[in-house]
């Protein structure tokens, strides 16, 4: 691509982080000028210094910068954009910007305001795609939003059910709700997340199917009614309904059944008159019927697996149908070539209920990118992780001729992968793809929860499996320090300098205390026989991760107890994160019971309750509403009663 063919002159990116780099990526080689914007947080990011300007547009607050219509608007006219790309997520589906840019003469790089305001309810949505004969999952999708009514609409089809947003996404504003009791909490809860994250708490009941699976429809329009779909991705492994590993093609995908999804979203995208980049996300039954879930009028996190096995450039294809050209292939010209999957690395630790983590990304060493790896950014060593803004580090993208190869590229570059300075979620994500259903593809939307134990390697087998290589790794690095100060050493021979329990006239097995997930296990190792080849990367200095075959096992040596005690907890709940108090549940002085919810920590667009331990009393909260908290802060002051004692 030549500056020549630039559909632009200059453009403008309402966005940040990973999906603003990717986009200057594309049109840069299309000899585009590009312009980014940036809160006070960012104004070192990566994303500014890739850009060819940059505007500051205000605080570290996505409400008070990115989420700022005026603000963005202001800064597209001062840099002479002509266009503005609003990337995922922020403003990207947001109507009122999408008009603003119109009022302005700025071209919006994305679809229609109409076509973002038929989508952007979920409620009007459904009603949309069932004039399309696009079929639906059982709801309630009305406007009266009292809470007994939707209660009754969740009792009336029956538990589980489901919560969502209308005007929700990424997996922000939805509950599952087992059970009628749990309804109204959960409801509350959707609610604030909702008001958070859209500044609208309409909601939808859903009924909830059991073992789908989560695929969608990549669709592209163009303004001369031509329209296309690229094939599948296969989403259905989430935590918190949020994606974790996406994968293309879906596997076990039939021709008929792919040409019947494509065909039934390109009827939904003709529905609303779309133009540009568009999933239609479906959810898929074991018996292969296929529900409409929802229409996202946007470019997807996923969307690189796509371009892996079409051999596309989305970006690109945004931008050209933005201009007015038509789209660059025809339905009969596009191919799937191999297999991709994409692993989000995010700053979370999965050990805590996948709470986001914040901090310093002290080192950060991306496996070494090819044909077959890419790796999606936004960071560079050195950068801090906030509370503002989402917690994902990068996306780790494979591409090989089939599932299988493609699975071992993943698993390779996953254990290549080194981060430091803040706990991230990549052994959790070399657990989840080294599992046997995962590598057989037998994958659904509870996949996580349903293979917990051995995605976290708790099983007796993990354990007896994993324990004597953390032994022989243990006696390995023994073996390295004691070779190290024998070379130092005035006598380098002396047997003072075996890490190997020596003993004259005898050999011996030394007994190693290691210490691999939650469990303590003593185990005999051969000093003699150890395995060299084992990959061992340190987690902090006193634990590492080792990697294997069956998976990677967190592992430390146990020592000998001094007597040290730890120091005794005064009662005091604290805060498991960085974030903001959104709200306080209790007040003061009154009596709780354990399991309830005494405040909500929001971080990261994420809400976190903390719970009562036990019955007791919350005597005092340290913190108020609004302000920020840091993890490990005392957040209030609680007693258990003399009963629960």
């Amino acid at each position: 691509m030549t500056p020549n063919n630039a559909v632009f002159n200059k453009i403008l990116i309402a966005n940040r982080g990973e999906i603003a780099c990717r986009i200057i990526k594309t049109a840069k080689q299309m000899g585009i000028v590009t312009v980014a914007v940036f809160s006070d947080a960012d104004r070192n990011s990566l994303h500014v210094s890739m850009a060819d300007e940059a505007v500051h547009i205000g605080p570290s607050p996505s409400n008070e910068s990115y989420l700022v219509i005026d603000k963005i608007i202001q800064a597209a006219l001062i840099s002479g954009a002509e266009a503005i790309h609003p990337g995922y997520g922020f403003l990207s589906e947001n109507a009122q910007f999408c008009k603003q840019c119109k009022i302005h003469n700025l071209i919006f790089i994305g679809p229609p305001v109409e076509a973002i305001l038929a989508m952007g309810s979920k409620s009007a949505a459904k009603n949309i795609m069932a004039k399309a004969d696009v079929p639906l999952v059982p709801g309630y999708h009305g406007d009266n939003q009292k809470p007994a009514v939707l209660k009754q609409a969740a009792d009336d089809m029956g538990y589980p059910v489901l919560l969502k947003a209308a005007a929700g996404g990424g997996g922000k504003g939805m509950r599952a709700v087992a059970h009628a009791d749990e309804f109204e909490e959960a409801l509350a809860a959707a609610k604030r997340e909702a008001l958070n994250g859209f500044n609208d708490e309409i909601m939808l009941v859903e009924k909830y199917l059991l073992g789908p699976r989560h695929v969608e429809i990549q669709v592209f329009c163009d303004q001369h009614n031509n329209a296309v779909y690229l094939f599948e991705r296969d989403c259905s492994v989430q935590r918190r309904h949020q994606k974790v590993i996406e994968e293309a093609p879906a596997p076990g995908m039939t021709e008929e059944l792919r040409q019947r999804m494509g065909e039934a979203a390109i009827r939904a995208a003709k529905a609303i008159n779309y133009q540009g980049a568009g999933t239609v996300e479906f959810l898929l039954d074991t018996r292969g019927e296929f529900f409409f879930m929802e229409m996202n009028t946007r470019l997807q996190v996923e969307h690189p697996v796509t371009e892996m096995i079409s051999g596309q450039d989305l970006v690109e294809w945004q931008l050209r149908v933005a201009s007015g050209e038509p789209l660059p292939c025809t339905q009969d010209q596009l191919q799937i070539k191999g297999h991709a999957f994409e692993a989000r690395i995010y700053a979370e630790d999965p050990e805590n209920d996948f709470l986001p983590a914040t901090g310093t990304l002290s080192l950060l060493r991306p496996p070494a990118e090819s044909a077959y790896v890419r790796v999606d950014t936004g960071v560079v060593e050195g950068d801090q992780v906030s509370i503002y803004y989402d917690p994902m580090i990068a996306k780790l993208v494979v591409w090989d001729r089939d599932r299988e190869r493609a699975l071992a590229r993943l698993t390779e570059a996953l254990s290549n992968y080194r981060i430091a300075g803040l706990t991230t979620n990549i052994c959790f994500l070399y657990n989840l793809a080294t599992t046997h259903s995962f590598r057989r593809g037998d994958v659904d939307t509870g996949f996580i929860e349903k293979y917990e134990s051995e995605i976290f390697r708790q099983r007796s087998e993990d354990i007896n499996y994993g324990a004597p290589l953390a032994a022989e790794a243990i006696l390995a690095a023994r073996q390295d320090s004691a070779k190290q100060q024998a070379a130092q050493s005035s006598e380098p021979n002396s047997p003072w300098h075996l890490a190997n329990s020596w003993q004259a006239n005898s050999i011996t097995k030394p007994r190693v205390q290691v210490k691999i997930g939650a469990r303590e296990i003593t185990v005999e190792a051969d000093p003699n026989n150890l395995n060299t080849q084992l990959k061992v990367v340190a987690a902090d200095t006193e634990s590492f991760n080792l990697f294997t075959d069956q998976g990677v096992f967190h592992c430390s040596e146990v020592k000998p107890d001094l007597g040290l005690q730890d120091n005794q907890a005064d009662g005091n709940l604290t805060a498991p994160m960085n974030g903001t108090v959104v709200t306080l549940l209790v007040k003061s002085g009154a009596p709780v019971s354990k399991g309830d919810s005494l405040m909500v920590i929001e971080a990261m667009k994420m809400e976190h309750a903390i719970i009562a331990p036990a019955d007791g009393t919350v005597s005092e909260f340290f913190y108020k509403e609004g302000e920020l908290v840091d993890g490990g802060a005392e957040l209030l002051a609680f007693a258990e009663s003399e009963e629960a004692q």
